[in-house]
């Protein structure tokens, strides 16, 4: 019986490569097969058929011929509908960009990890112009969260397809956008890593945007190491510069405020049980109130949020057109709430969150962490969801709080799975830092991440 190389991580994919142990082209077959004959055809939008096949042989003959990319040479890789692919349009998971232009070049990121040997098999679903945070698609037809046993559940969003692309061990990694939970949310529900960069870490061009204040990228993968070996290579970088760190003597802060607001129970008890496990391993947890986060949450009540005011911007033809008719009606009565932000309150959103980003940046000691739950509440059901637009906007709003108050505050995260809750559905773990601490917060993600899982 053949040996399924189906569901490994990275680190166990690239040993198998790099000894010779597994040739490219045999994993790039099983893949594309598996994918073809997956119960679940909502996940990938688009195969990369020939790319990927040019791809895995030229990277077979380097092995062959000892000249390695490195670790990622041969790994296949998925990503999120939002990234230009040359010779494809960017559809941004809807159906009225699918007659744009094909892109003359691949986006910087896409062409940086194929610099690095990384195999392009695919493109994935997400939430139409990466606007939900549950993962919901109209046009392309919603995945299903892999983790689930008793219902459909979803798969969170708007990275979709990158999160259970790699949670049904289609693809080891798959690259995704997070302007507001979008890489941290689905990777929650899975049960995977999910590391959003600090913004402006990785270049931006080719990427179809959605409010560019706040818009950044990342990995959702099986382990932090995986995480860290395809951010340096997203950075242009020969190999990993991230070292891990020891955890002795690190101290975390839960905030007190906002962040536990209507956990469900399973979600507290696991993230509880996570932070236990800090504890008793040396880490320093204390607890604190964080104001920032209720004035955050109030100057959008007072002019409506920073992402529906630049997703409006950037729509507004678009909505006014016969090309509204064609769009998710969700994703249409969301932007055209930010027609409602004026331009005096568009700016003072943009001063307020300076001020907010300085007050949060005082309150936490040198190197000090951020900890609280990805999302309050497991995956829930899809039908409820699709029959009935008023729960639509509760759940997503819920589903996006947590994680929003790191892209208003222009941190960088990484959740991390963290136990179970309700219906046996995965939680996740968020740690923050503030912009620009990237490299210390992977390398504490790389020391906790075994304590944190249950």
């Amino acid at each position: 019986m053949t040996q399924s190389h189906l569901g490994k991580s990275i680190a166990q994919l690239s040993v198998l490569i790099q000894s010779g142990n597994l040739d490219p082209v045999a994993l790039i077959e099983e893949t594309m097969d598996a994918i073809r004959n997956h119960p679940d055809q909502a996940i990938f939008t688009r195969l990369l058929d020939a790319r990927g096949k040019d791809e895995a042989a030229a990277s077979s003959r380097r092995l062959r011929e000892g000249r390695s990319l490195g670790l990622l040479d041969g790994i296949p890789i998925a990503w999120k509908d939002l990234f230009a692919v040359k010779g494809l349009p960017t559809t941004a998971g809807s159906v009225v960009l699918a007659d744009a232009a094909p892109a003359s070049e691949d986006a910087d990121v896409v062409a940086a990890l194929k610099a690095a040997g990384m195999i392009a098999v695919g493109r994935v679903n997400m939430s139409e112009f990466a606007f939900s945070g549950l993962g919901l698609n109209p046009h392309y037809g919603t995945p299903v969260n892999p983790r689930a046993f008793d219902v459909a559940r979803i798969p969170g969003g708007s990275s979709s397809g990158s999160a259970v692309a790699v949670a049904s061990g289609l693809v080891p990694v798959s690259i995704g956008t997070d302007t507001g939970g979008s890489v941290r949310i689905p990777s929650a529900f899975n049960a995977l890593v999910g590391y959003k960069a600090s913004r402006g870490r990785y270049s931006m061009t080719g990427v179809f945007p959605l409010a560019t204040s706040l818009d950044s990228l990342g990995p959702l993968c099986r382990s932090v190491q995986d995480a860290v070996w395809v951010d340096a290579a997203m950075r242009g970088r020969a190999a990993p510069d991230v070292i891990r760190a020891d955890h002795n003597g690190l101290s975390v802060v839960v905030p007190t405020n906002i962040v536990m607001d209507d956990v469900e129970d399973g979600v507290a008890a696991a993230f509880q049980a996570g932070l236990a496990r800090l504890s008793a391993a040396g880490v320093k947890v204390r607890h604190a109130a964080f104001p920032a986060f209720d004035r955050l949450f109030q100057v959008m009540a007072e002019h409506g949020p920073l992402v529906t005011a630049e997703a409006f911007a950037l729509h507004h033809r678009r909505l006014a057109g016969p090309e509204a008719n064609r769009m998710d009606r969700r994703v249409v009565a969301r932007t055209r709430l930010g027609e409602k932000t004026t331009l005096v309150g568009y700016l003072e959103i943009l001063q307020t969150r300076g001020q907010l980003i300085r007050e949060v940046d005082a309150m936490l000691g040198p190197n000090e962490l951020i900890a609280y739950p990805t999302v309050v509440h497991v995956a829930p059901a899809i039908a409820p969801l699709e029959a009935d637009d008023e729960l639509f906007v509760k759940v997503n709003a819920r589903t996006l709080r947590n994680t929003l108050i790191g892209n208003f505050l222009d941190w960088c995260g990484v959740s991390l799975p963290c136990g179970t809750g309700e219906a046996g559905m995965p939680v996740g773990l968020l740690l923050s830092a503030p912009r620009g601490q990237d490299d210390y917060l992977l390398a504490m993600a790389l020391a906790l991440e075994g304590l944190v899982a249950d």
